[in-house]
């Protein structure tokens, strides 16, 4: 933002650090956030949209849409979050790339990184349990998000309708493109996360490859439980018998 004010430059910083701590967001969201005029908002979602910082997309709507037209949120692009973790990305690369190839390249380099990212992950676990351990069944998702917020993911937990879960959604990625050369990254995040919620997650989008958040699917307790029994009750084993 080269024509920009100092004190342009620095609004528009704000403007950016809300959406990516938020994620994708409204000019009147915005506006509400950092005690600007809606209209001040959209003269600096102009520029950062005009420097490829920012991009306007249609806001989606859960259930019945109302009358009118959608209302436009804007997401951070791909610059705009290089332009906060471009360096720690690629020295993440490039320290994958060196296991990769000490460990033989191919299966074994893919096997290797895999082991790397799986102890990583669990570094991680570790910090976020605490979080977990005072939190009742229902109300993990939300405490690994406040957890993974706390270190840099700006991470949320919103309800959705059906099937009865949650979805926690990562607005912020400090690894993407180390994540999207490397999916061992995102494979061992989500292996932590079924561990630390104690049921099986299902990742939905990655930020990794090219979605606007990292969305994983949380079900409820009792809807996992509930899974299960049907799946056992489908799927009976007997031992010492092979199937007529």
């Amino acid at each position: 933002m080269p024509a920009a004010s100092e004190e342009q430059s620095g609004t528009r910083r704000r403007v950016v650090r809300s959406i990516l701590g938020h994620g994708p967001s409204t000019a009147a969201e915005l506006a509400g956030r950092l005690g600007l005029t809606q209209a001040a908002v959209r003269r600096h979602l102009d520029a950062l949209v005009a420097d490829g910082l920012v991009e306007p997309r249609e806001k989606r709507v859960y259930g019945s849409r109302g009358r009118g037209r959608p209302a436009k949120v804007f997401a951070i692009t791909d610059s705009g979050r290089d332009a906060f973790d471009h360096a720690y990305d690629e020295l993440a690369v490039e320290a994958l790339r060196w296991i990769e190839r000490a460990a033989g390249g191919s299966e074994r380099g893919a096997a290797a990184v895999m082991d790397f990212a799986r102890a990583k992950a669990a570094a991680q676990a570790e910090q976020y349990r605490p979080f977990l351990e005072r939190a009742a069944p229902e109300d993990r998702a939300r405490a690994l998000a406040e957890a993974l917020s706390q270190h840099g993911y700006a991470a949320v937990a919103r309800g959705v309708p059906a099937p009865a879960g949650e979805q926690l959604c990562q607005h912020h990625c400090p690894v993407a493109h180390a994540a999207a050369r490397y999916p061992q990254l995102c494979e061992a995040e989500t292996e932590v996360f079924s561990s630390l919620l104690g049921t099986h997650v299902q990742r939905l989008a990655t930020i990794a490859h090219g979605d606007g958040v990292c969305t994983t699917f949380v079900p409820r307790p009792e809807q996992a439980a509930a899974t299960e029994d049907n799946e056992t009750t489908a799927s009976p084993r007997i031992a010492g018998r092979n199937p007529a």
